[in-house]
């Protein structure tokens, strides 16, 4: 890559994605190659468009909001998949001209419309086509619709999140279908790659479920290990201890003190040095072991103070500790404003988070906002009438 990168010449530069996609999952992915300079055309249908224009309030200039930060940097057409002349322009797009194809419509429909990745991988070897299921695409729920709460209830991972004995809790973002989204696109990055040395593409395939065992990968290894079902933890982690938020005078910060030295810091910083004589503080097992008895220790002194009285003290000997914040401190937070992550569109509009990762230096930038229904409609398909 050039030392003097242009947005012209980002990674993707030339490669063409084509999105049949809705909601999250495929939006997101096809974000991250749009934002890694891929040509990237959103087939929506005609009407109601991808259901997430819809998924509001709140609204930024008819869309929600959720479809302004998944759908940036795209173009998008309409198409009616019902319509044989409309089938068939599509195909006809998608075999001449794609690159790539990102599909997650409900299992079974887009082999049933003649564009499924079987019958187009046969007419355009190159093609990289990338599917996303509900629960995998084989196997005995293979044909069940799937949404991010039902991935997080059925792999296991909303009943470790919240607190013991409370009610389950679901992780605050749509953790599965960004995940899936993410997979796709490493997924198709590697595919992109490989027909590089080859020349030919391949079929990609990720599913909601399997992203979601993926995040359960360490709980499964714990009860592997140890026979015993792991348990919510709250703001913690299984096995560590001191390492979750504890209540302050004004609200709740994180402290990690998990080994030994990061502990026997803690003590001074608290002001009971004579923990240490204590057989059941000893080491971070026994700590885990008697966390519940520890934490009320702890939080009996940093109720006493601010969180940034403690910040303070726990800064000055190198604890790691974080104040839970809540998105316009973040958007405000001199941290954030100096990574330059948010970012404004062309039209310096609405502020998004931008790609999390740069080239010699430089992040990605957002080029155009999150395009309206059908936007290019004209400008894509008369392209391929003048291109006859």
């Amino acid at each position: 890559m050039n030392d003097q990168q242009t947005e012209t010449t980002w990674p993707l530069t030339g490669i063409k994605v084509y999105e049949i996609g809705t909601s999250v999952a495929a939006p997101y992915g096809t974000w991250i190659l749009a934002a890694l300079g891929a040509e990237v055309i959103k087939v929506e249908p005609e009407g109601r468009g991808d259901d997430c224009r819809h998924w509001g309030p709140p609204f930024w200039h008819g869309s929600s909001s959720m479809f302004q930060a998944l759908n940036r940097d795209k173009q998008s057409i309409t198409v009616n998949l019902n319509h044989a002349e409309d089938k068939a322009w599509l195909r006809d797009e998608l075999v001449h001209n794609a690159d790539v194809i990102l599909q997650n419509m409900r299992p079974g429909k887009i082999a049933s419309l003649g564009l499924g990745s079987d019958e187009l991988c046969k007419l355009a070897p190159r093609l990289v086509y990338c599917n996303i299921w509900a629960f995998g695409q084989q196997g005995p729920m293979a044909d069940k619709p799937g949404y991010d709460p039902l991935m997080q209830a059925y792999s296991g991972l909303m009943g470790l999140n919240g607190e013991p004995d409370r009610p389950p809790v679901r992780v605050g973002t749509s953790i599965i279908d960004m995940g899936t989204g993410m997979w796709c696109g490493i997924g198709i990055l590697a595919a992109l790659l490989e027909r590089e040395k080859t020349g030919k593409g391949c079929v990609v395939d990720a599913s909601l479920y399997e992203t979601a065992l993926g995040w359960m990968t360490s709980h499964m290894a714990s009860y592997q290990a140890t026979g015993k079902l792991p348990t919510p933890q709250g703001s913690g982690i299984q096995g560590l201890a001191p390492y979750q938020a504890y209540e302050c005078s004004d609200g709740f910060l994180v402290i990690a003190a998990p080994n030994d030295k990061l502990f026997e810091l803690l003590k001074a910083v608290l002001g009971h040095p004579d923990w240490a004589e204590e057989e059941r503080f000893k080491t971070n097992p026994l700590r885990f072991e008697n966390k519940a008895a520890l934490n009320r220790l702890i939080t009996a002194i940093l109720i006493e103070h601010p969180r940034v009285y403690w910040e303070q003290k726990l800064d000055g000997v190198g604890i790691p500790n974080s104040p839970i914040k809540q998105v316009d401190e973040v958007l405000n937070d001199p941290q954030t404003k100096a990574l330059g992550i948010v970012q404004e569109s062309a039209e310096h509009a609405m502020k998004l988070v931008g790609l999390p990762i740069s080239f010699n230096g430089k992040r990605p930038p957002i080029r155009n906002e999150a395009p309206s229904l059908g936007a290019q409609n004209s400008s894509v398909k008369n392209e391929k009438k003048e291109n006859k």
